[in-house]
């Protein structure tokens, strides 16, 4: 197994403890995505899993449930399918025309799939009120990847301006001030 298929599992198990924490009153909560609720941010991350798989000509399993009716089953689908895919090499190493030019399936997850859930798991912590603690590995990793992409992370869909921290801000402060969020 790659590295990615690794950090793509760690990163998927958190996410996953986080959403099997949610309280049935929590999910219509607003999240730090304008307009978003914490079934929102669930729901983003299943459509992105979709989307990723879609480039390799997969998809979502069909009798997955909906974010509505099972959010940690939508997600489990989701965040499963891409899983095999990476653990998979002939899969992981397929190639497709993406946003930065020809990559295959697993720099891709590794690039923008890993991140999203990074950033998100934060998202519907604070949205439920659960420890907003990331691992600070990941932040620094985000954070070094994210300062090299220049303009296209501020393109509508991605992330809003960056936020100007504070000089004694700590270093998860900083990443995510840098993707838009308020702490």
């Amino acid at each position: 197994m790659s590295d990615t298929a690794d950090r793509y599992r760690k990163l998927a198990g958190q996410m996953e403890d986080r959403i099997a924490a949610v309280s049935g009153d929590q999910w219509d909560h607003d999240s730090p995505c304008e307009g978003w609720t914490a079934r929102d941010v669930v729901r983003h991350v299943v459509d992105t899993s979709g989307m990723f798989l879609s480039f390799i000509g997969e998809s979502v399993p069909a009798d997955a449930p909906s974010v509505d009716a099972d959010p940690l089953g939508a997600y489990r689908a989701a965040t499963g399918a891409v899983q095999a895919a990476l653990d998979d090499p002939a899969r992981a190493g397929q190639e497709f025309d993406g946003m930065t030019g020809r990559t295959t399936f697993e720099q891709s997850v590794g690039q923008f799939g890993c991140g999203d859930l990074v950033i998100h798991q934060w998202d519907l912590a604070r949205a439920t009120g659960q420890d907003e603690r990331l691992d600070p590995d990941e932040v620094r990793q985000m954070h070094a990847g994210l300062q090299h992409a220049g303009d296209m992370i501020r393109s509508p869909g991605v992330f809003g301006p960056a936020i100007e921290p504070a000089p004694d801000a700590d270093e998860q402060t900083r990443f995510l001030n840098f993707v838009g969020r308020r702490v």
